[in-house]
């Protein structure tokens, strides 16, 4: 599976609960060290500079990340918010978040995972409690388990990025099709 950090999902916080791909069947977790969470939040946007992490912050980042995942869900689907999710998220967004400062060169934003995370949190409050909710769609992928907001014309759009799974899927569709058609005769 590739290694890249995928932003496609259009909001951070959909963005970061996105980082555990396909839940339902391999599970595969790109938070595998400091290093990996630390990209994502570089990569991200969110800073632009970040001290070193340790496991600690992986692991408060992934129970973060399974709480927005599962607030994510209940809001989609119509349910009432997780208790437990709710709180750990409530108690990230506690956090001192990132502070963007004006220096010579321009904005510069420096943070520790924890600072960064406690951002994130509150982007997953803001995007939870705003007027995107109606928006939020999974990937008609059936192996891709990403949340993305649908500002389609129409709201049509049925996965969640064409270069990671649209095209997979109509290129499958095609070979089926090709599959199954009758063979011409010459």
């Amino acid at each position: 599976m590739n290694l890249d950090h995928v932003f496609v999902c259009g909001h951070p916080a959909l963005d970061f609960a996105a980082t555990l791909r396909a839940r339902r069947t391999v599970r595969f977790e790109m938070f595998v060290s400091p290093e990996r969470l630390n990209a994502w939040y570089l990569e991200s946007g969110l800073v632009d500079t970040i001290t070193p992490g340790d496991e600690e912050d992986v692991r408060a980042a992934r129970t973060v990340r399974e709480a927005v995942y599962r607030l994510v869900t209940n809001r989609r689907l119509g349910e009432a918010f997780d208790r437990e999710a709710l709180a750990v998220l409530n108690g990230a967004a506690r956090g001192t978040p990132v502070t963007p400062q004006l220096t010579l060169a321009g904005r510069h934003s420096e943070a520790t995972p924890a600072q960064a995370l406690a951002t994130v949190a509150r982007q997953a409050v803001e995007l939870l409690s705003g007027p995107d909710v109606p928006l939020l769609k999974e990937c008609g992928n059936p192996e891709c388990t990403r949340i993305y907001i649908d500002r389609s014309r129409g709201m049509r759009r049925q996965w969640c990025g064409m270069e990671s799974c649209g095209n997979k899927i109509k290129a499958a569709a095609y070979r089926a099709r090709k599959k199954s058609a009758p063979a011409t005769r010459t």
